[in-house]
């Protein structure tokens, strides 16, 4: 029997997920859990690096866990579980403390721009530290591969390099992991501001197009976005001269998966507001099966929980036989 390469990839259950969300990672993990063997994280202890209302909190885990089922992530072939039902993570982040720099974690980009969005500077350790959790939920399953996007690069690299230090000293203990980028869908952009990414956390909701939004807020929301003001209109994708339009084509391609180049030949000569409403008509399409599909599962709390106790159990087993080899190498008396 062939054995499959590891996956592990995470999500934190916090605000309504976005379309970009489900483009640059929840439909990536469908499509890889076929060719991998995938370990799927509900990663509630780093959402604490902010001030979750526990009620909210509480509700949001199982809101995402029925996300992932209406997604297609398959709970009979990946492990999904909560993060902090297994405790071995926070015990493999101590240790992994002790191998990490100062300044590796101070260089981090993510680090540096919330420091910089702090209005009285007071960062919590949780916020600096997060990365060293990160490479604990990694590490603990051996993952061979983690899906990322170009903008969370910097992420893995401290992880492996975490990695590589730690076995230096002990030897090969964990798996150096490397990146799947996904390359096409992996930055869709504000609505009215393309040159940022989209953001379920944006104070201005006219930015994103949540997975819950109904059929007159997306119709609202894509006449309303940002295209541009050439004379003709000329529907192709180029990032940097036209971000706007390029994002609607990348999220409409993606939806349909209808290649770029096959939308641009579709709408050659055609106005902006022919594409909108083609962008419009599919992702209310596609967003209301979605939430057809999420509701069914959503009110299935039985089904739920014996995903989530299950999941749970198979993580703790894998993670145990990691974190036995570190406790064993390092020296910790058992």
């Amino acid at each position: 029997m062939l054995i499959k390469p590891i996956v592990f990839s995470a999500i934190q259950p916090t605000g309504n997920l976005t379309i970009g969300n489900y483009i640059g990672a929840l439909k990536q993990w469908e499509i890889i859990q076929k060719k991998f063997f995938c370990i799927y994280c509900i990663a509630d202890l780093h959402s604490l690096t902010i001030y979750q209302k526990p009620n909210i909190l509480n509700k949001n885990i199982l809101d995402t866990l029925a996300i992932f089922l209406a997604c297609d992530i398959n709970p009979n072939k990946n492990i999904i579980f909560i993060q902090s039902h297994v405790p071995q993570h926070t015990q493999l982040s101590w240790i992994l403390n002790c191998f990490t720099y100062f300044g590796e974690l101070k260089r981090m980009i993510q680090f540096k721009e919330k420091t910089l969005l702090s209005k009285n500077n007071n960062i919590n350790i949780g916020l600096f530290n997060y990365p060293i959790l990160m490479a604990a939920d990694i590490l603990l399953y051996q993952s061979e591969k983690i899906p990322v996007g170009k903008d969370q690069i910097q992420h893995i690299e401290i992880v492996r390099n975490i990695a590589k230090r730690f076995n230096s000293i002990y030897g090969k203990i964990f798996t150096i992991p490397e990146k799947i980028i996904n390359s096409h869908g992996s930055s869709i952009m504000s609505l009215l501001n393309p040159l940022k990414k989209m953001s379920k956390s944006d104070s201005n909701s006219n930015n994103i197009i949540s997975l819950f939004d109904n059929n007159d807020i997306i119709t609202k929301k894509i006449q309303n976005a940002v295209t541009d003001s050439d004379i003709p209109p000329n529907i192709i994708y180029d990032k940097i001269n036209k971000p706007g339009i390029s994002n609607l084509l990348s999220i409409i391609s993606n939806i349909t998966n209808n290649s770029i180049q096959n939308l641009e030949v579709k709408f050659k000569g055609k106005t902006y507001n022919n594409f909108k409403k083609y962008v419009i008509e599919h992702l209310c399409i596609f967003l209301d099966k979605f939430r057809k599909k999420y509701s069914k599962f959503r009110k299935d709390k039985k089904l739920l929980n014996n995903i989530i106790i299950n999941g749970s159990n198979q993580a703790r087993k894998k993670a145990d036989i990691t974190l036995n080899k570190v406790y064993d190498i390092i020296g910790l008396y058992k």
